[in-house]
Order: C-alpha cells, then structure tokens, then sequence
C-alpha cells in the first residue's frame, strides 16, 4: 500500500481545525505574566503570556483593547479571557484575546523597577556624569555575543561608515546567569587594553525581559558606571529599555544605532574636509589678493616713489617738533621754578624758627596789653576804694560822735534806745568818740 503525505500546509490546517472544533478553546481564562510586548500603529496589540514553565504568543486586536483603561507594559501579571487557535502561515497555536485586566506586577518588572529607583537616588543616571562621545575615535571596543546578529550589524556599519577605525571584540556572555558576570570581566579588560579605546559599545540583538536581563544587573550597571571609556548601551529594539542604557554615557536605541553613534560617516567626514579645504584656499587666495591689492597701492603711494621727499618733510617735521619740545620744557621748567620758590617762601614763612619768634613778638605784646590793662584796673579799683572808704567814713557813727553825740549799752550788751529799757541803779556803759565810761543810773525821767 502506497504511503500518502501531506503537506505542511494541510497538516496545519487539520490541526487548526481540531482547535477550532474544541469547544473549551473558545473561551479560556489565563492568568500570565506580559512579555515582548508590541502595539502596532494599527492598534492591534501582539505580546507573549508566560509563566515560570511556559509561554504562548497572544494577539489583542484594536476592537477589543479600545475599552481598556490601561496600557499593557512587559512585566505585568494580568488576568485574561481569549480562544486559542493555529496560525496557519507559521503553524504556532496563539491565543486571541477578547478581554484583559491587570494582576499585579511581574517578579523581573518589579526587580527592575526597585533597582532603577536605587540607582537613580545614587545619583548613577545624572548627566553630570556622563562622558562625552570622541567625535572621530582611533579604535572602537564592542562587548557582545561573537556569535549573535548584533555582531555582524555593528561591524557592517562601522566598516561601511567609517573604515579607518580600528575594531576590538571582547567576547561576552549575553544571555543566562553567567552573563552578568561576564560583561562585567569584558568591560573591565576594555578599560585596561593598551592603546586605550577611544569608545565602547555594549550590548545585544532583541529579546524578552528574561533573555535582556544581564544588562538589568546592578553589577553591570555599575561597571558601565565606573567605565573611564565612554560606552554606548545597545540592547535590543528601540522599545525596549535596561538599567544600562541609563547608565551609560549614551543610549542607542539598536546595536546598529550605537554603530552610526560610534562614529561619523566617512563621506561626511572626507566631505567637510573638501569642503573645509576648498574654504581654506578660498580664504588663502582673498589673502593673497587683498594682500597684493595692498602691495600695489604702497607701490603707488607718494612715499614709495618719492621716499627722500617724504624723509626730508620728516626731518623738518622732526626738527619743528624737537623746537616744540625744548619750548614746552623750558616753559615748565620756569613754571616749576616759581612754584619752588613759592613753596620756599611759605616754608621760610612756616619754618618752625620764624613762627617761634612770631610766637615770641606776640607774647611780649600781649605781656604789654597785660600789664597796662593790669595797671588801669588796678587804679580804678584804688580809686573806688578810697571813694567807698570816704562814703563809709562818713556815714560811719564814729563821725557822729565826734560831734557830741555817743552810745550807752546795758548790762547785756544791747543798745539803749528807750528809757523804759531802764531802772534806777542799772549799770550803763558809754562810748564816746574817744573812749567810754560806766554810769550808774541813779534817777529815771520820762
């Protein structure tokens, strides 16, 4: 009996049709963690469930995430509802899904997310810190997988743009648990090679969070950190984003990105240097013309074609000037002078010998005024005197008495004015204008 096969094509399509046919594939409940996620510009959404044993691929189209409010992001755990079928062109079974919601965060997303917070507050992604890129390096290390296709796109890009650099592959582990580990060891012996490296790029092709997941290491980030040599991060699609590219000096957004940052485009460079050069001898050539226009005119002036004309108007010049000169100076001279005489003068005028005599002359004249005003106070207080003394001469009772009258006083040393003052055989004492006597009242009249 003769053996029929089928073709790929009508055994895909009995297996889609035995999909189809079940019904508990057309409504399933999954709960999984997002991976690869992509939303085309037609809003279809394509991305892979998984869980720590499995994956599948998983297609959302516009109809059905138009409801959604949240957008899916790699890393969230979500819950789900969708029918499972073949995709006929590649023959992979995939899940449609018809309805979606968030679960929580995936462990990876999560671990992502606590370090990139770290690193931050360390201050790891300042600018500050960022070397700049060397606008035409000498020699360019690459820290990739020597096998993967991010390999071949940078050396192609590099050879084609610009040929004249050197470039050193350091053979890394990308993928895996080792993979840390070793890019750290081959960012290391960059640092040391010998010449130096001018840049150096660091990286691999696309992948999911999992396989890109070296280059989320805090010890890698810290190398590319502590890298004296500028480094270029490359790590898969334009989308998806590492700890290392906000580590890194600068962030491509593929491997062949990082090769055209790397460098510059040799026909750019060969083209400003033409264009560069062409400037040049223009400008060399506008020198040399202005330069000759120069020339021609000194060769035309008055003092190249009749220079002992002009030599002997100079020494004229010269002659009149020096006149000038020894007038000017003769004329400061003489105003020095009076002013040196002038300031003689008030010095001879101000020297301490001259103001003591002045000092001198002025005290014996105020002695003089001093004693002259002396002498005629003196005599108007004298004659004062004497006229005060002649005043209280004559009202003094001493001139009263002369005249015949005197003073009797009691006993008690008091005047007697009254006789009531009196009583018979009192002792009375009489002041005369030359003596006095004691009496003796011997009769009392009124």
């Amino acid at each position: 009996m003769e053996t029929k096969y089928l073709s790929v094509q009508a055994l895909t399509k009995y297996i889609k049709r035995k999909f189809d046919a079940d019904p508990h594939l057309h409504a399933v409940y999954v709960k999984g963690e997002i991976s690869n996620f992509k939303q085309h510009t037609s809003g279809h959404m394509y991305f892979t469930l998984k869980d720590n044993k499995a994956r599948i691929l998983a297609v959302m189209f516009a109809r059905s995430n138009q409801g959604m409010k949240f957008k899916p992001e790699n890393g969230m755990k979500v819950l789900i509802k969708a029918s499972v079928t073949v995709y006929e062109p590649s023959g992979q079974y995939q899940m449609y899904v018809h309805e979606m919601k968030p679960d929580g965060i995936g462990d990876l997303y999560l671990a992502y997310e606590q370090l990139k917070k770290k690193l931050e507050q360390e201050g790891l992604f300042s600018p500050k810190f960022k070397l700049p890129i060397p606008k035409y390096p000498k020699t360019i290390g690459v820290i990739t997988s020597p096998t993967g296709a991010a390999i071949r796109d940078i050396l192609t890009t590099i050879k084609r743009r610009y040929p004249i650099a050197k470039i050193i592959i350091f053979p890394a582990l990308v993928q895996g648990d080792a993979a840390a580990p070793s890019i750290v060891q081959a960012i290391n012996q960059a640092n040391l090679q010998e010449p130096p490296i001018d840049v150096l790029i660091v990286g691999r092709g696309g992948g999911s969070i999992e396989e890109l997941w070296a280059f989320n290491e805090e010890e890698v980030a810290r190398a590319i950190f502590s890298s004296q040599v500028p480094i270029i991060s490359a790590v898969g699609h334009e989308t998806d984003f590492t700890i290392a590219d906000f580590v890194a000096d600068l962030r491509a957004p593929t491997p062949t990105g990082a090769a055209e940052l790397s460098a510059p485009n040799i026909e750019d460079v060969m083209e400003r240097i033409l264009s560069r050069r062409a400037r040049l001898i223009r400008a060399a050539k506008e020198k040399v013309d202005v330069q000759k226009t120069r020339f021609q005119q000194i060769q035309k002036s008055y003092a190249f074609r009749y220079p002992k004309v002009l030599h002997e108007q100079k020494m004229e010049q010269l002659d009149r000037q020096k006149e000038l000169l020894l007038r000017n100076m003769k004329k400061f001279q003489e105003k020095q002078t009076e002013k040196w005489m002038l300031f003689t003068k008030q010095l001879e005028r101000n020297h301490p010998s001259e103001l003591v005599k002045k000092a001198d002359s002025d005290l014996n004249v105020l002695e003089k005024n001093l004693k002259r005003n002396m002498m005629l106070i003196y005599n108007q207080k004298t004659h004062r005197f004497q006229s005060l003394i002649q005043t209280m001469d004559a009202l003094s009772p001493l001139k009263i008495m002369e005249r015949g009258y005197n003073l009797a006083y009691l006993d008690n040393g008091k005047l007697l004015s009254s006789i009531k003052q009196l009583k018979e055989n009192d002792k009375l004492e009489v002041k005369l204008s030359d003596g006095s006597i004691e009496a003796k009242v011997i009769k009392i009249k009124e």
